[in-house]
């Protein structure tokens, strides 16, 4: 073979050794994009419906009940201040100073303005009827505002400042608890629901001559809760008179939580 012939059979080769590596590249190239594809197609899949728990299988639908016990730290006082002159300007010009004179009050006991919440205003007409006729005797201008205590040790002390700062101005129309942060109490209760479901699940499973298959839904039915009432007015006329601060106790207070379990079922 002549020299020019070798080089020639040289340059055949390496172009066919280009031309395979590519075709390879290009199946390589391909098999990533295909397997991207699939790997993607297989990710953004719902998820699949557990075993038994599907079409008209057999369930099992089950409730539970629990409750967690705690001591709340936060009181939530509402007070009444109501004031009667013989105009309104006159009426709701007292009653705007109470309302001063207790919001200062609850400064001076640790209680921050965002704390203090305007929740209610009156002004009403007073009447007197002579004879059956009636008469106007003056305006009574009431304001309501709420007050949440985040010291429960200290709630007695800033109530008692309210009441010597307004003196009869002022009504405690309700003194209610919870809890500054709910979660962990809370918390308990759903485990404690959670648990009784299952107990009861397995029981009846148990009594039916079944077994208990995946779980295939479980679900938290109680509704958010809110303060729990502690006094009323009567309480609170009675505590208005006393020369001591107000004793606070906010003793325990009782979370429930209510749960809904549903079980595929087996045959043994």
């Amino acid at each position: 073979m002549t020299q020019e012939q070798v080089v020639h059979a040289r340059g055949t080769r390496s172009h066919r050794t280009i031309v395979v590596a590519m075709v390879v590249l290009a199946a390589v190239l391909l098999g990533g994009a295909g397997l991207g594809l699939a790997l993607t197609g297989a990710g953004a899949g719902a998820a699949p419906t557990p075993a038994g728990c599907g079409g008209s299988n057999p369930k099992l639908t089950v409730e539970g009940t629990g409750q967690a016990f705690g001591t709340p730290d936060v009181l939530h006082a509402v007070f009444g201040f109501s004031t009667t002159a013989g105009t309104t300007s006159e009426a709701l010009g007292q009653n705007n100073a109470k309302v001063t004179q207790a919001v200062t009050a609850l400064g001076a006991n640790g209680v921050t303005a965002r704390d203090v919440q305007t929740t209610g205003l009156t002004l009403q007409a007073q009447y007197v009827y002579p004879h059956g006729v009636p008469t106007l005797t003056g305006y009574t201008a009431t304001n309501t505002i709420t007050a949440t205590l985040r010291n429960t040790a200290t709630a007695g002390a800033a109530i008692d400042a309210v009441v010597n700062a307004t003196g009869d101005a002022v009504q405690i129309d309700s003194l209610t608890f919870s809890f500054g942060n709910p979660t962990t109490v809370e918390d308990q209760a759903r485990a404690d629901a959670v648990h009784q479901a299952v107990s009861h699940a397995h029981a009846m499973a148990t009594a039916s001559g079944r077994t208990l298959g995946a779980v295939c839904s479980l679900s938290d039915n109680t509704q958010p809760g809110g303060p729990y009432p502690n006094a009323g007015p009567d309480f609170a006329q009675n505590a208005a008179g006393s020369a001591s601060p107000v004793p606070i106790e906010p003793g325990t207070q009782t979370e429930t939580d209510q749960v809904t379990l549903v079980y595929a079922l087996r045959s043994h």
